[in-house]
């Protein structure tokens, strides 16, 4: 009995002598090697540190367990161990499935890669290796591969991964993979013509400011060099420490034959194929066939239109909007012809313009009445899908994880 309370007294004041996790008891990290080098002493059993299964299924309790536990006075302490008992963690097996199944669309190698190389700058979070040099962090469908995907967020809900860090002018082709700076909105996303098909281009937009979406290369290795060659430019102060980010990153890409072009063959390729630019500026891609059907022109300008949505949003009263929106009822009705002729690119391009608009919520009735249509017509229904979720909670925010 006396060798085993020694032993215990060891390992107890060895644990002492790890320092504290800086992340406290918001901690999610489950990297053996984490849980091993710093001390969680809120988590940690008299006998060591749990592995993460089993502290998932400790938290797992039941409701009775819960109330029990809860004392009459309620502290926020107590409420916050509540909310710490019920959160659990999703395990996916397969990680690619989870997120094809979940965000609807299939990731390409390089974002895999890029995650394996962020693991060589940043070992115990892979998801925050670029946030001392750029002021970058990985979200989205990375937040699969950190394990921060919970089966039940804060607000009691299952997440909506179709929502999950999707900024306010993300048309349903842009995935956002990279936040950056809140204040602008800064991402980074891909972007792809059809759900079912491969990224065309990685792209960045900053949602505070407007809704132009910019390629930057291929994929993400070149979109973060091209950042870091801007930031070069800017920041002398922090060259080293940037250079030698962007060494690595050149490096790693040669090996893994990423192009590190802001403009490969293919995307210039896409851009003849691009049948309208729309707002956003990314433009649009559906099938025409040999006789030209498939789209056809808005037979107003990209100015003309805004000056349209313009009148409507500042309509005074319900008479002067009714007025106003006489035009655009007349364009709906044009596309409506244009569908029944198979044109569908049409109406993607007037729901997309009014997407890209803004506008609130004034809007939002006829892009659902113009865009899942016309992904459906496409064949596009993932798309459709994610279109409705967005607009179901549409956000002028840089709070975005249906994590939390």
């Amino acid at each position: 009995m006396a060798d085993k309370g020694k032993r215990s007294s060891e390992q107890a004041e060895k644990r002492d002598r790890k320092p504290l996790c800086t992340y406290g008891k918001k901690c999610y990290r489950k990297n053996p090697r984490h849980l091993k080098e710093f001390s969680h002493p809120w988590n940690d059993a008299s006998e060591g540190v749990e592995s993460p299964a089993k502290r998932r299924r400790k938290e797992s309790v039941s409701p009775e367990k819960t109330d029990q536990n809860t004392t009459a006075a309620g502290s926020p302490d107590d409420s916050e161990k509540e909310s710490q008992v019920q959160l659990e963690f999703e395990c996916p097996g397969d990680v690619k499935e989870f997120i094809k199944e979940k965000f609807l669309m299939e990731m390409p190698d390089d974002f895999y890669e890029f995650w394996e190389f962020c693991k060589t700058l940043n070992p115990e979070c892979p998801s925050d290796a670029l946030v001392e040099c750029l002021g970058l962090q990985l979200v989205g469908p990375y937040d699969v591969l950190a394990g921060q995907c919970v089966k039940v967020n804060s607000s009691g809900a299952p997440p909506c991964y179709l929502r999950h860090w999707r900024y306010f002018y993300d048309p349903p082709e842009f995935l956002t993979v990279i936040k950056g700076d809140d204040t602008l909105q800064f991402h980074i996303g891909y972007y792809r013509d059809d759900p079912k098909e491969l990224p065309c281009f990685v792209a960045t937009n900053a949602a505070a400011e407007n809704g132009i979406i910019k390629p930057m290369g291929e994929n993400v290795f070149a979109c973060v060099k091209l950042l870091i060659d801007e930031k070069i430019k800017k920041d002398k102060s922090s060259k080293a420490k940037l250079t030698d980010l962007q060494s690595k990153l050149i490096s790693w890409s040669e090996k893994k034959s990423y192009s590190l072009e802001a403009q490969t063959k293919a995307m210039k390729a896409r851009a003849k194929k691009v049948v309208c630019k729309t707002f956003h500026g990314a433009g649009i891609v559906v099938p025409v066939d040999a006789n030209e059907v498939g789209y056809r022109e808005m037979p107003e300008s990209p100015a003309d239109l805004k000056k349209m949505f313009k009148k409507i949003e500042n309509s005074k009263t319900e008479e002067e909007r009714n007025v106003n929106i006489d035009p655009l009822q007349e364009l709906i009705t044009l596309v409506q012809f244009a569908n029944d002729e198979c044109d569908y690119g049409e109406g993607l391009e007037l729901g997309l313009d009014l997407f890209t608009y803004g506008g609130g919520d004034t809007f939002k009735g006829f892009i659902l009445a113009l865009l899942p249509m016309a992904y459906q017509f496409l064949q596009r229904p993932e798309f459709a899908q994610i279109i409705q979720a967005h607009l179901e909670d549409r956000k002028h925010s840089a709070k975005l994880s249906q994590m939390q």
